[in-house]
């Protein structure tokens, strides 16, 4: 088994589930899983709905139209005007007429997408990108195994749309015929129904069978997406940084910063030592804090360049080794002296003034 997982892992086998940054990256490029048979099923549903909702509305304003055309426009002599003008009330009719398909239609549009993926905007899928009218690859989706499952798909939906509509005609057979003895608006009327239930029926079929079409959709996306470890590890790499990148910079961080410290050596008041592991530089300043504070720290090598520069600029140097160990771990750089060490810093400030002659 651990054989197995290593010969992945160098094959670069794509075995693992997609991170959180894999998802967003694909969801910025407009790479979701989504299912256009659930678009066609509620954009169907929605304008049937409302075909049978407006319908009556619909049928009166054609007709009022047909009429006013029939009656009273066939009068008017034919002028760019004239030509003008029934065509601007024509065009005002219809876009009235169809206005309530078009609006549930773009609501269920719109409601569709979000119900699937959310609101997402983005232009990556606009870009030219040389390689969709590459001739070898589109052979190939062509002829891949997600072709060929979508044209099964697409004889099962035939398939499920005309048994419905079959049964429906089945079922109404018998009223079909006896549409002979109905007038013209009494048959219309009949067949109007006929053709929403047949279409409302074939929408809800739809509709459920795009629900196990998004679950396809969901299954081949991600499958599409997993990562393999090397995946991972260089995408880990690109957010937290190269280690020996980190590394590098860490080092030039504590280069600055002991640089830092060694220019404040020369206005230390003391530097306390081990005397040769440790170095401590003290200051006291009424003006800066009420208690001395540390100037700067450090062992080995560090401590050796502390006490040379404290050398080189007069600033005394002081034996004291459990103080020095004690302050090295109890005191951080620029923070002043805690308590229990007032009394032994107390005695050496005022050792180093005596030398000094400032008291």
């Amino acid at each position: 088994m651990q054989l197995k997982m290593d010969l992945q892992y160098f094959a670069g086998e794509k075995t693992e589930k997609a991170t959180p940054k894999k998802r967003q990256d694909e969801r910025k490029k407009g790479r979701v899983a989504k299912s256009q048979d659930v678009n066609t099923a509620i954009l169907l549903l929605f304008c049937f709905i409302a075909l049978f909702v407006f319908g009556k509305f619909m049928l009166e304003k054609m007709t009022s139209m047909y009429e006013h055309t029939f009656t009273e426009l066939i009068h008017w002599q034919v002028t760019v005007d004239s030509i003008s003008k029934i065509f601007t009330g024509i065009s005002m009719e219809t876009g009235k007429i169809v206005a309530p398909i078009m609006v549930i239609a773009v609501i269920g549009g719109i409601g569709a997408n979000l119900l699937q993926v959310g609101f997402l905007y983005t232009t990556e899928p606009l870009k030219m990108d040389l390689k969709r009218i590459n001739p070898i690859q589109g052979a190939k989706r062509i002829f891949s195994l997600r072709a060929i499952v979508e044209l099964l798909k697409s004889f099962f939906k035939i398939a499920v749309v005309g048994a419905i509509t079959f049964f429906i005609i089945w079922k109404y057979k018998d009223d079909m015929l006896m549409t002979a003895f109905l007038n013209a608006e009494g048959a219309l009327a009949f067949y109007a129904k006929v053709a929403i239930i047949m279409a409302v029926s074939a929408a809800v079929a739809l509709l459920f069978l795009s629900i196990f079409d998004y679950a396809y959709q969901k299954f081949d996306f991600e499958k599409n997406i997993r990562m393999s470890k090397q995946d991972i590890k260089d995408e880990y790499k690109n957010i937290e940084g190269d280690p020996l990148i980190r590394s590098k910079i860490k080092e030039r961080q504590r280069q600055i910063a002991t640089r830092r410290m060694m220019s404040e050596v020369p206005n230390a008041d003391v530097v306390i030592t081990n005397p040769t592991h440790y170095a401590i530089a003290i200051k006291y300043d009424e003006e800066v804090a009420s208690a001395p504070y540390v100037l700067a720290k450090g062992v080995d090598l560090v401590a050796l360049k502390i006490k040379e520069i404290a050398k080189a600029h007069d600033v005394h140097t002081v034996e004291n080794r459990p103080l020095a160990r004690a302050l090295y771990d109890a005191v951080e750089i620029g923070d002043v002296i805690p308590e229990e060490f007032y009394q032994a810093i107390a005695e050496i400030l005022a050792y180093v003034y005596r030398l000094e002659n400032k008291v």
